[in-house]
C-alpha cells in the first residue's frame, strides 16, 4: 500500500485532465459495455494489433490496429479533404472494423481480422496517407460509436443525394437488427460536383441477364425493367424483370456497383439489347455520407457533430487510449 501523497496527486492529475478531454468532446463516454473484441485483446485499453490479409501479395501481415486504420482512411476519403471530414470517416472505418471482428472475426476464411480487399471488407492504400490523414487518425485514437453497450456497424458510401436509407433498403441486410441506423436528410446536393450528383449506365441484356443469374434468377424475356417498390429516399426496394423479382441492392452488386452506383433510379429503359439506367447518389446510401461529411467539415462542423448527425442514436466512446 502506498502511502505517500505523490501517487494520490498524480492520480488527481490524470482525473482532471480525463474530465477535461471528456469536456472537450460533450459526446464522448467512457462506456463500460463496449469493448475491444476478445479475438483481438491483449489488455483492457490498450491499442490491438491486428493481422491484416494483403489481398495483392496474398500475404497476412500483423500491425498495429492505429496503422491499419491510416490505410483505410487514405484509401476511403480523398486525403486531402479536410480533417474534421477525415476525422469522421477514422470513427466509422476503426468502428466498422471492430464491429466485423466482434461479430464474425473479421475475415475468417482468411485467417485475418481485417483485408485490404474491398469486396471483402474496406479499401486500403498507403501510399495515400498524407498529413493530414495522420492528423485526422490521431485525434480519434481508440474513439468509436456504440450503441446500447455494442458496436455500431458503421456503413458509409460516397453520395446519398440529399437522403440516406436503413439498412434494409438500401443493402437489403436483414443479418441482425440495426435500429442504429436512422434515415436522415443532408446537404450534400448543394455542396457535390454534378458529375458526381447523376449517372446514366448502359448495359447489354446478356449482362442484366448474367447479374441475374448470379443471385439465383432466370428472367426469361422481358421488355421492361419495373420498380416494385421504393423506400423513402427514393430507393429501388424490389424490381421485376421478366419473371425474376429481386432485390435491387442484390441486383446492382451483382451486375457491379461502380458501374450501377446507386439505386435510385429516375429512369430505367430497354431499347433491344440496351438496358440504361439513369439515376442519382453513389453508393447504397446506408449511414454516412462522404460528400455531406466534406460539406459539413467545410462549414465548420467537428467531427462529432458530423458522425452523431449520420448516427443520431450512436454514442461515441474511447476504448483505448
Amino acid at each position: 500500500m502506498l502511502h505517500t501523497k505523490k501517487p494520490l496527486l498524480g492520480l488527481l492529475a490524470l482525473a482532471v485532465i480525463t474530465s477535461l478531454a471528456l469536456t472537450a468532446c460533450p459526446m464522448l463516454r467512457r462506456q463500460e459495455g463496449v469493448r475491444i473484441p476478445e479475438a483481438i485483446r491483449a489488455a483492457d485499453r490498450q491499442e490491438p494489433t491486428i493481422r491484416v490479409y494483403m489481398h495483392e501479395t496474398g500475404q497476412i501481415v500483423s500491425m498495429p490496429f492505429e496503422e491499419y486504420l491510416l490505410g483505410v482512411v487514405a484509401a476511403e476519403m480523398v486525403p486531402t479533404w479536410h480533417i474534421e471530414a477525415l476525422a469522421a470517416q477514422a470513427i466509422v472505418a476503426r468502428t466498422f472494423t471492430l464491429d466485423k471482428i466482434a461479430r464474425q472475426g473479421g475475415v475468417p476464411n482468411r485467417n485475418a481480422h481485417a483485408s485490404t480487399n474491398i469486396e471483402e471488407f474496406q479499401a486500403y492504400n498507403a501510399e495515400r496517407i498524407n498529413d493530414n490523414v495522420r492528423q485526422a487518425v490521431q485525434k480519434t485514437r481508440g474513439r468509436v460509436l456504440s450503441y446500447r453497450g455494442e458496436f455500431v456497424r458503421t456503413w458509409f458510401h460516397a453520395y446519398c443525394d440529399g437522403h440516406t436509407s436503413t439498412a434494409a433498403d438500401g443493402l437489403a441486410f436483414r443479418e441482425f437488427p440495426t435500429p442504429f441506423i436512422t434515415p436522415v436528410t443532408d446537404i450534400c446536393p448543394q455542396y457535390t460536383p454534378a458529375e458526381e450528383r447523376t449517372f446514366s449506365v448502359t448495359f447489354t441484356r446478356a449482362e442484366v441477364v448474367q447479374a441475374l443469374r448470379q443471385i439465383g434468377q432466370t428472367p426469361g424475356d422481358f421488355t421492361e425493367i419495373k420498380v416494385l417498390k421504393k423506400d423513402r429516399a427514393g430507393r429501388a426496394v424490389t424490381v421485376r424483370i421478366g419473371r425474376a423479382q429481386v432485390s435491387a441492392p442484390a441486383f446492382r452488386i451483382a451486375i457491379g456497383s461502380t458501374r450501377l452506383r446507386s439505386t435510385k433510379w429516375q429512369e430505367v429503359s430497354v431499347a433491344g439489347d440496351r438496358i440504361t439506367f439513369r439515376g442519382s447518389g453513389y453508393g447504397h446510401g446506408v449511414g454516412l455520407c462522404q460528400w455531406g461529411t466534406k460539406a459539413r467539415a467545410e462549414r465548420g462542423d467537428a467531427y462529432a457533430e458530423i458522425v452523431k448527425h449520420y448516427f443520431p442514436k450512436a454514442e461515441l466512446a474511447q476504448i483505448w487510449d
